[in-house]
């Protein structure tokens, strides 16, 4: 009686210890990852419709936004180590290429992992941190910003140093792009010896009369085109991943540094021009340096890889797509907002008011105003 009361006394206490709920947490996330990312996608456009609608409501929706980005990005970190102990054997999709080369240096650097832990952190919280910092006074909150800024660009170049002067990709660490379960699914499919359901004829099937184990039929008529499609590989699949990006010299080098410190220089000039929000001389500062950053990578590229700038990888266009993309937030920062784009918003905004439909995505943006008017982080990208 002594003994089993013990044992469930020890299994009691196994149960409350933190490192099994952890336990039981993460086997619940590998085993729920789709469910989990719809979770953390639905948090985050509740976060979205929060701010501004509330008195003080934006710090309270800031930080479930931060918490939700944190997560997510435990989760990231959970999946990909699960998903690394799974047996060879198990095919598993062919991964992106910004996959593949984040991957190979947090796998080969422990110290860039850590560093772009640091930066995805910094990035995840750094509004919340402005909000916090503005209650003290504007003074104070310039400080953060700058040193905020300043934190962010010595982590991008040290990543710079690590990876041998190769330019930044965002996000610097792996995404989440492979379900667990799905892979277990197909493990499980083939140990107990049974043909794929994209794979499988009612037809067609043949048992092996000494093992008694069936072959796997070969694709439906309909399904060899997709299946052959699906096998091809690109140029970029058989590079080596520290090779899906060229290395930066000369002008394409300063090009990247410059780039790297553009954020900083922007918010030291906003900070010294701050009584003057209808002065462009901070716009013309920021803009003017990732403008020439942007030309001098692409003339380094032209000069220097063979077939200009079609001899790009992929990877290396997506990251110059997403940089020009990210160039049109500059019609939501400094004079340009203040002179242009905020009188132009509250003119469409007020042609919205009393329309169906249109008068919510017409409250949304003045609630979004709120955002733009006072917070620097609000509308960057870096």
């Amino acid at each position: 009686m002594d003994a089993t009361c013990n044992t469930e006394t020890a299994a009691s206490a196994a149960l409350l210890r933190p490192s099994r709920w952890l336990l039981l947490y993460e086997e619940f996330v590998t085993k729920n990852a789709s469910s989990v990312s719809q979770v953390e996608s639905a948090l985050r456009s509740l976060t979205y419709i929060i701010p501004g609608r509330y008195r003080d409501s934006e710090i309270s929706s800031e930080c479930v936004h931060s918490g939700v980005q944190l997560l997510s990005l435990y989760h990231n970190a959970l999946v990909s180590r699960v998903v690394s102990r799974l047996p060879p054997t198990i095919p598993r999709p062919i991964p992106t290429p910004h996959t593949r080369y984040t991957k190979y240096w947090t796998s080969r650097s422990s110290i860039y992992h850590k560093v772009a832990l640091a930066l995805q952190m910094v990035q995840y919280t750094e509004l919340l941190w402005e909000m916090i910092a503005r209650r003290r006074g504007e003074k104070i909150r310039w400080r953060v910003v700058i040193f905020i800024e300043a934190i962010k660009a010595v982590c991008r170049l040290l990543l710079l140093r690590l990876t041998k002067s190769r330019p930044l990709v965002t996000p610097p660490l792996p995404e989440r792009d492979i379900d667990p379960r799905s892979l277990d699914k197909v493990d499980s499919d083939w140990n107990g010896m049974q043909t794929p359901v994209s794979e499988r004829s009612s037809d067609l099937s043949w048992t092996m009369p000494r093992t008694g184990l069936s072959l796997p039929s070969l694709p439906e008529v309909n399904d060899v085109s997709h299946f052959l499609i699906s096998k091809v590989l690109t140029a970029d699949d058989i590079k080596a991943p520290k090779a899906l990006l060229h290395r930066v010299t000369g002008h394409g080098q300063l090009a990247e540094v410059l780039y790297i410190l553009r954020p900083v220089v922007y918010a030291i000039a906003l900070q010294k021009y701050s009584e003057d929000r209808h002065s462009w001389r901070p716009w013309l500062v920021g803009f003017g340096l990732e403008y020439v950053c942007r030309q001098l990578a692409k003339s380094d590229f032209r000069e220097r890889v063979a077939g200009g700038l079609r001899g790009l990888t992929g990877l290396e266009r997506e990251e110059l797509r997403k940089r020009g993309w990210a160039m049109g937030w500059w019609a939501m920062r400094g004079a340009f907002y203040t002179n242009l784009t905020r009188p132009w918003l509250r003119n469409l905004t007020g042609k919205m008011k009393g329309k169906l439909l249109l008068d919510l995505v017409g409250s949304v943006i003045d609630d979004y105003e709120y955002l733009w008017d006072n917070y620097y982080f609000s509308s960057a990208t870096l």
